[in-house]
């Protein structure tokens, strides 16, 4: 029955991230003309993620250590399992934040037009690419806007791996421009819609924010690789927990 019903599922996700896209289309394209309007596009978008993971059947249930402070920028990282990881990170937030994300998303149809316009897009084999994302990112911290990364650069593909190693990329930003940065733990997603196509379910979907990291007096040289593995640890313990 699994193998009937499942790509019925897998289809309707779909639908549900197209239909709204299309019919909002027109406003889409003019909040996305200017970065000055990205905060609108960003209310847009939230609103777009809650209707994809409840018209899946998912219960989205966000606890969190304290509230993030209204109008702070920051560096938010989470391990990476779903398709769902975006539309649960955009619920997490309400501060506006822009995905640091694969290039090959942009290929999705309908979504991939929008991804392109409001993401910062990285081809992992291209050394240049990985500078003009760190330059791009910058840029957008400096407007007041926060960055989401998954600092994984990929999905585990194997059941026995709860996460890949960390890269640097999220923590160099965040402790050279000296913002918080907040560690996530996405525990339901990898169960409810992995990447496996014949996987998945209705139900829970649990988030867990942590204590955000002030980066103030924090120096690459010294800290980096340190804050790194401290943040991995933080998520890691989570998931082993849960």
């Amino acid at each position: 029955m699994r193998y009937i019903l499942l790509p019925i599922y897998r289809v309707w996700f779909y639908i549900l991230m197209g239909i709204p896209i299309i019919l909002l289309f027109p406003i889409l394209i003019i909040l996305t003309i200017s970065e000055k309007t990205y905060h609108l596009f960003f209310m847009v978008a939230r609103f777009w993620a809650a209707i994809i993971l409840y018209g899946m059947g998912f219960w989205p249930i966000i606890k969190r250590v304290e509230p993030m402070e209204k109008g702070q920028s920051y560096m938010l990282v989470a391990n990476h399992t779903s398709m769902t990881d975006i539309m649960m990170m955009l619920l997490i937030s309400k501060n506006p934040f822009v995905f640091v994300g694969k290039k090959e998303l942009a290929k999705i149809p309908v979504f991939g037009f929008f991804y392109k316009r409001t993401c910062i897009l990285v081809d992992r084999n291209n050394p240049r690419s990985r500078k003009e994302v760190f330059d791009r990112a910058r840029k957008r911290m400096q407007d007041g806007v926060g960055i989401c990364i998954f600092p994984e650069g990929g999905i585990p593909e194997e059941d026995d791996i709860v996460m890949l190693p960390f890269k640097d990329g999220a923590f160099r930003l965040a402790i050279e421009h000296q913002i918080p940065l907040l560690p996530i733990t996405l525990l339901d997603n990898r169960k409810r819609f992995p990447f496996e196509f014949f996987r998945g379910s209705p139900g829970k979907m649990r988030a867990q924010t942590h204590k955000a990291i002030d980066t103030v007096g924090m120096e690459l040289s010294r800290d980096k690789a340190r804050f790194r593995e401290s943040v991995k640890n933080t998520i890691l313990n989570s998931l082993e927990k849960y």
